[in-house]
């Protein structure tokens, strides 16, 4: 039987848009009630927002991703450290979620330039966030050291 795992986030909402307040819970607990609302999100106040959660997913996702893909290579990372800058831009009708920059910093032993652009390309194309999402996702990929 092929592997199907089913993860949770779940989020409590009390309010209008604007005075309301939200809570966020991951069902490992690495957030648990945390807060968020209009302001977190359009602000630039304290809380979080779905597009950081979004980012730091696509992030997590992408690195592992890579790190699959360079040890299929015969690769193995000494460190990789990746950002993903998501973009939320006002359209007609509302908001879009437009872009995702996703910036990345490789040590990679035995890598060179070429072959770790690469590689990352491939992470990028082929992680299961990056094929959920409709939107643009572009890359930096940088090898360190």
């Amino acid at each position: 039987m092929a592997l199907k795992i089913k993860r949770r986030g779940s989020v409590a909402w009390s309010g209008g848009i604007k005075d309301g307040k939200g809570s966020i819970n991951t069902e490992s607990g690495a957030l648990s009630a945390y807060p968020y609302g209009f302001s977190s999100r359009f602000e630039g106040q304290a809380g979080s927002n779905p597009e950081e959660l979004l980012g730091a997913a696509h992030a997590a996702c992408f690195t592992m991703a890579l790190s699959l893909i360079l040890g299929q290579a015969g690769l193995t990372a000494d460190s990789l450290e990746t950002t993903a800058e998501v973009t939320l831009e006002e359209q007609s009708g509302g908001y879009a979620i437009t872009a995702i920059h996703l910036t990345l910093k490789g040590k990679v032993p035995g890598a060179d330039a070429a072959k770790f652009a690469e590689l990352a390309g491939a992470a990028k194309v082929n992680c299961p966030v990056s094929k959920v999402l409709n939107a643009e996702i572009t890359l930096d990929a940088e090898l360190v050291g």
